[in-house]
């Protein structure tokens, strides 16, 4: 067995045909205060935007880069420059070669199309074929049915429900439902969302 690279997670520019993940800076606050508000972020345990201005989403960008074992990006619409959504490697645990991909939002006109399938290829990509992850994590809210249909849609395996697992803005203590990759998988993921983004290239977006 060939020798494994460090596992070393540091920002980095990812670029795909339509869509751009670049390190999230303060910078980007001011797009993403015109694609997110508050309500984008109804399903995130923590770092919610205090209000829907400029400033309240510089708190937010402030709050996710200072958060620890994590690698933030603004998700860039290549066509315009304009930063619609940001995401984030999470709980990255190097001796064990892990990593999560979430604290995931795009603006709502962007949703159900290629942005999402693009950035999750990626940041997989990049995951498992230059860092060489042994796992990738994703996770939702129980309640939240239309995540969990977008993460199984990518391919990723259910693993199973953490009870009362995290606690809420508003104080409700909520199920959470865990997904993985892993490397056996990811080739099969890739030809999965390589195909879902081919059918957009050949329609008008």
């Amino acid at each position: 067995m060939s020798e494994l690279p460090p596992f070393d997670v540091q920002p980095i520019v990812l670029e795909g045909k339509w869509v751009l993940l670049e390190p999230l800076e303060e910078r980007h606050a001011l797009d993403l205060s015109r694609f997110g508000s508050r309500k984008t972020f109804e399903w995130f345990v923590t770092g919610l935007p205090p209000e829907d201005n400029h400033e309240g989403f510089l708190a937010y960008v402030r709050f996710v880069l200072k958060r620890p074992a994590t690698v933030s990006f603004a998700v860039v619409l290549k066509e315009t420059g304009e930063a619609i959504g940001s995401t984030s490697y999470l709980d990255i645990r190097p001796a064990d070669r892990h990593v999560e991909i979430g604290m995931t939002w795009i603006g709502e006109s962007f949703r159900g199309g290629f942005v999402n399938p693009e950035m999750k290829l990626l940041m997989l990509a990049h995951a498992f074929e230059d860092l060489r992850a042994y796992r990738v994590t994703l996770k939702t809210d129980a309640r939240n049915l239309q995540s969990q249909a977008a993460i199984a849609k990518l391919g990723a395996m259910r693993e199973g429900t953490l009870r009362r697992h995290g606690v809420m803005p508003d104080g409700f203590v909520r199920d959470t439902v865990m997904f993985s990759v892993i490397p056996e998988e990811w080739p099969v993921v890739r030809s999965g969302l390589e195909a879902r983004l081919e059918k957009f290239s050949k329609t008008p977006l």
